[in-house]
């Protein structure tokens, strides 16, 4: 079963064609990262603008890497939330103006969910039950998958999201916009040698980065960085911000899956693509890890339709009248 896959839940205006929910024939995605630097953060109004232009022009791109036309197409699979509500309207409608005129099946895509199916595009067999950690700019959720659609969150943060921080810690320290990769590329020269707080939260699966964002800011405020004159320090910083947040991360992680006795675990979400997190998660787990490449873990096309497939050959279509869920969460 061939599936196109269509995301648009906030930035990237994505398309791609996924065979049996586990190999790629296309993997399309129109940035918008330049033209929102210039903001220091994404404005919902440009994004939906850009989605507009893009939309058709990378679905034609997807089908024509894929080699295929319509009638090799059995399904459409789209994301229709969380996101932003403007940019979810345009991935959603032209999923379904395709599936009304190609009379194909139709199944709605929680983008979290997506991240989760990430995995199943990674060489390999997944065993049920999993321990998945999903960390984006607006999630960091533990989640334990017993099954296909069978999800329990084990977790969540508690104000700031993973990738979020990383933005704030990335501004406070002028390294520019998306702020995971400057941070992550500032500290490749530097050593966590800067002492900053791990919110435990002791008895939880959750999370908490609000403190150590704000000892960051305390100390850009008392001049002991001076950013960006004194390289040294700004790398030491950046550093050690990474290394207090993979920290939390990996240790709570590891943590679920051993209360949880699950076979393996799953990183999915665009801060996945951090080295030092992935290398750090794979080095302190007793169990398998599995990780997506770094272009599989931002948003993308591919893991909307794989998880599609699972939904489509399930029987869980939806009818035209799909509608967004902005605030969709995964349960």
């Amino acid at each position: 079963m061939k599936v196109l896959g269509i995301e648009t839940s906030c930035d990237e205006t994505a398309a791609a064609v996924v065979e049996d929910g586990t190999r790629i024939l296309s993997n399309r995605i129109a940035s918008q990262v330049e033209i929102h630097a210039r903001y220091g953060g994404i404005v919902p109004e440009v994004a939906s603008r850009q989605h507009i232009l893009s939309i058709v022009p990378i679905i034609r791109q997807a089908m024509a890497e894929a080699e295929v036309t319509w009638d090799d197409i059995d399904g459409i699979a789209v994301t229709i939330g969380p996101g932003l509500a403007g940019s979810l309207l345009t991935g959603v409608n032209a999923a379904k103006a395709i599936s009304l005129a190609r009379g194909l099946p139709l199944t709605g895509v929680n983008h979290l969910e997506g991240h989760i199916y990430a995995n199943w595009l990674v060489e390999g067999s997944l065993d049920f039950p999993l321990v998945c950690l999903i960390v984006s700019g607006g999630h960091t959720d533990l989640v334990l998958v017993r099954g296909h659609r069978d999800y329990t969150l084990l977790g969540q943060t508690r104000d700031d999201a993973a990738g979020e921080s990383f933005d704030k810690a990335s501004r406070l320290l002028g390294l520019g916009y998306p702020g995971g990769p400057a941070i992550e590329r500032a500290a490749k020269s530097g050593t966590a040698s800067i002492p900053l707080p791990r919110a435990w939260l002791k008895g939880t699966n959750d999370f908490s980065f609000s403190g150590v964002k704000t000892a960051l800011l305390r100390l850009v405020e008392n001049g002991s960085i001076s950013s960006p004159a004194n390289a040294t320090a700004l790398a030491a910083a950046a550093a050690s911000f990474q290394e207090a947040v993979v920290d939390v991360l990996v240790t709570k992680t590891v943590a679920a899956a051993r209360e949880h006795r699950v076979r393996q675990v799953l990183l999915a979400g665009g801060v996945a693509a951090n080295k030092h997190l992935r290398q750090a998660l794979i080095a302190a787990s007793p169990l398998p890890v599995i990780v997506p490449e770094p272009i599989l873990c931002t948003d993308n096309a591919a893991m909307i339709a794989a998880c599609g497939y699972f939904q489509l050959r399930a029987g869980r279509t939806d009818g035209l009248d799909l509608d967004i869920v902005p605030n969709l969460r995964l349960s």
